[in-house]
C-alpha cells in the first residue's frame, strides 16, 4: 500500500504541475473528471490513493499557478491579484524574485496549516454559526476600507461598483456557464493587461536570479487571519482572503509583501478547505468536492493522511517552483514580449471559448473592456475585486 500511495502522490504532483502551468486547465476540471470516473474506471481503486492524488495535485497547483500569471499575464481564478505587483517586478528584472516570494508564502502556509489545524477545528466548531451571520458586514467594512485607502475615492468606488455589477450578472447562474469566473477574471485582470502590453510594446529586461529581501510577518499574519474565513464559508475565495488580509495588515502597500500574502493565502485557503470538509462537511473547492464524492465526510485518519500528503508535497512543489521560475527567468528576455502577449491573448480566448462557449467569450470581451476602462481611472486594480465581493455580500444578505 505504501508504494501505491507514493506513486499516487507523485502522479498528483505531476498533475498539479500541468494544471498550474497551463491556464484554463484548473484542478476543478480534473476533480470533476475524477468524480465521473470514480464510479466506473476507478471503482476498484482504493480511495486512499485517489485522495492522495487529489491532495498532492491541489497543493502543487497552489505553488505553481503564479508562474503563468506573473510571467505571461495569464491569471488563474486564484492568482489574478498577483499580475500587477508581479508584472511590476518582472519589468524591473525581478520576475524570479516575484515567484520566489509567492513560493515563500506558500511554503510558510503549509507549516502554519499543520501547526494550527487542530486548534482551528475547535475554534471553527464553536464560532461557525456566529461568523456566518457576520460575514456580509465584515465584507462591507473591508470594502469601505479598501476604497477609503485610495486617493481618488470616487473613481475607486465607481470601479468597485461597476465590476461588482458585472460580477453579479455573470455569477448569479442565469447564464448557466461552465467556469464563469474564468472569463470574468481573465478579462478584468489578464487580457486587459495583455492588451496594454501589446499597445505599449513592453520589453522585458534580463532577469536577475537573486533572492528577495522583505519582511514576512505581516503578510503571513494577514493570510492567517483571513484564510479560515474564506475556507469554510461559501462564496469566498483566495482573492477575497487576500483583500481582507492585506487590508488588515496593510501589506498591499509593499508589492513584495503582497506577493508573499497572495502565495500564503492561496495555499492556506486550499488547506483549510480540507479542514472545513472534515469539520462541517462543506466543500469549498473542486478538490474537496471530489473527496466528498469519493468517501463522504473524511474521518480523522483521512484528515491525517491529507495533512501528511500536504506536507510531503510541499517539499517537492517548492523546489520545483524555484526551478521552473529560474528557467522562465533565464529565457523570457529572449522572447519578443509583444508577440508572446498576442499569442497568450489568442490562447486565452480559445480556451475560454472551449470551456465556457460563445457566451463566455462575450463575457471575456466585456470584462476586458471594463478592465481597460478601470485601469485608465488610475486606481488600484484591487478595487476590481468588487466583481467577487459585491456578489458575495448580496448572497449573504438575501
Amino acid at each position: 500500500m505504501l508504494l501505491q500511495i507514493i506513486i499516487s502522490l507523485l502522479l498528483g504532483i505531476l498533475a498539479g504541475t500541468i494544471t498550474g502551468l497551463i491556464p484554463g486547465i484548473h484542478i476543478n476540471l480534473i476533480s470533476v473528471l475524477l468524480i465521473s470516473l470514480s464510479s466506473s474506471f476507478f471503482y476498484q481503486t482504493n480511495p486512499l490513493y485517489l485522495i492522495t492524488f487529489i491532495t498532492a495535485m491541489a497543493i502543487t497547483h497552489t505553488f505553481l499557478d503564479f508562474i503563468p500569471s506573473i510571467f505571461l499575464g495569464c491569471p488563474d481564478t486564484d492568482t489574478e491579484l498577483s499580475i500587477l505587483p508581479g508584472h511590476k517586478l518582472l519589468k524591473k528584472g525581478l520576475g524570479y524574485q516575484a515567484i520566489l516570494l509567492t513560493a515563500y508564502g506558500s511554503l510558510a502556509a503549509i507549516f502554519i496549516l499543520i501547526l494550527i489545524t487542530f486548534p482551528s477545528i475547535l475554534i471553527i466548531k464553536s464560532t461557525y454559526p456566529v461568523i456566518q451571520k457576520l460575514i456580509p458586514y465584515i465584507l462591507i467594512l473591508i470594502s469601505i476600507t479598501l476604497i477609503l485607502f485610495e486617493k481618488r475615492k470616487f473613481q475607486a468606488l465607481f470601479v468597485f461598483l461597476l465590476t461588482g455589477a458585472l460580477g453579479y450578472l455573470v455569477l448569479n447562474n442565469n447564464f448557466n456557464l461552465t467556469q464563469p469566473l474564468f472569463p470574468l477574471l481573465t478579462g478584468l485582470f489578464g487580457s486587459s493587461m495583455l492588451i496594454l502590453t501589446i499597445k505599449n510594446k513592453t520589453t522585458i529586461p534580463k532577469q536577475k536570479i537573486s533572492k528577495p529581501k522583505t519582511k514576512l510577518f505581516k503578510p503571513l499574519l494577514g493570510a492567517l487571519i483571513a484564510s479560515p474565513l474564506c475556507s469554510f464559508l461559501p462564496g469566498l475565495g483566495s482573492g477575497q482572503a487576500a483583500i481582507i488580509g492585506s487590508t488588515i495588515t496593510k501589506s498591499q502597500s509593499s508589492p513584495k509583501q503582497f506577493l508573499v500574502l497572495l502565495g500564503a493565502t492561496n495555499t492556506l485557503v486550499m488547506g483549510f478547505s480540507f479542514i472545513s470538509l472534515y469539520i462541517i462537511s462543506k466543500t469549498r473547492t473542486g478538490a474537496t468536492l471530489a473527496i466528498q464524492q469519493i468517501i463522504g465526510t473524511p474521518s480523522t485518519n483521512i484528515l491525517l493522511l491529507i495533512l501528511t500528503t500536504t506536507l510531503i508535497t510541499s517539499f517537492f512543489a517548492f523546489p520545483l517552483t524555484i526551478f521552473l521560475a529560474k528557467t522562465f527567468s533565464e529565457k523570457i528576455h529572449n522572447l519578443n514580449y509583444t508577440i508572446a502577449s498576442i499569442i497568450t491573448l489568442t490562447f486565452l480566448t480559445i480556451i475560454v471559448t472551449l470551456i465556457s462557449g460563445i457566451l463566455g467569450t462575450t463575457i471575456l470581451i466585456i470584462s476586458t473592456l471594463t478592465g481597460l476602462y478601470c485601469i485608465q481611472l488610475n486606481v488600484r486594480r484591487s478595487n476590481m475585486m468588487g466583481c467577487l465581493l459585491i456578489p458575495t455580500i448580496i448572497f449573504y444578505l438575501i
